[in-house]
């Protein structure tokens, strides 16, 4: 069970929401979010209602300010909590949409995508096992998205704007 509690000024300060479960629509409770604390489980929030727009991925912790977890502005209006996963993790990873040109299966996290599969872009992905976080620059930097089980036969299928992966990382007891 996830606990994430949402404050509308920094520092954890101002009114604030508590949440235990996903919400596609988080406007009616805050009309900002300056501060975050994690209590429990993994998070992705989204700057826009239905999981829209860009996405933050929040372990246990506590984020004084929008900066702290890489935020662009003080708008969350969405978020789900990521379920535990203890198996073994798999992904697919293609140089094609649909599952086409050159491909590579992973197990464990990627900081340098270019490195292992000499490719800078990742155009489609099956998910085998798993939750899985692919990142727009190498090290686990820059925008975010999250993958859940499953084939995204382009990278809009994941929310991307373009094919440009540097980095990927599974999402395991983190908490």
């Amino acid at each position: 069970m996830g606990k994430i509690i949402f404050y509308e000024d920094k520092n954890f300060q101002g009114r604030s929401y508590e949440c235990s479960t996903d919400n596609t629509d988080l406007h009616s409770h805050f009309s900002r979010c300056n501060s975050i604390k994690v209590e429990n489980g993994n998070w992705m929030v989204y700057e826009r209602a239905n999981n829209q727009g860009h996405q933050y991925f929040l372990k246990r912790g506590e984020y004084p300010d929008f900066q702290h977890w890489m935020g662009f502005n003080d708008s969350i209006c969405s978020c789900r909590i990521i379920p535990q996963h203890r198996g073994t993790f798999r992904i697919k990873i293609y140089e094609r949409e649909d599952f086409r040109g050159h491909t590579e299966e992973f197990t464990e996290d990627c900081p340098q995508v270019y490195e292992q599969f000499k490719y800078n872009e990742i155009h489609s992905c099956n998910v085998l096992e798993g939750h899985w976080i692919f990142y727009e620059m190498p090290n686990f930097r820059g925008r975010q998205y999250y993958l859940r089980p499953g084939e995204y036969r382009r990278y809009s299928d994941w929310g991307a704007l373009s094919p440009r992966v540097g980095s990927f990382r599974r999402v395991h007891d983190l908490y």
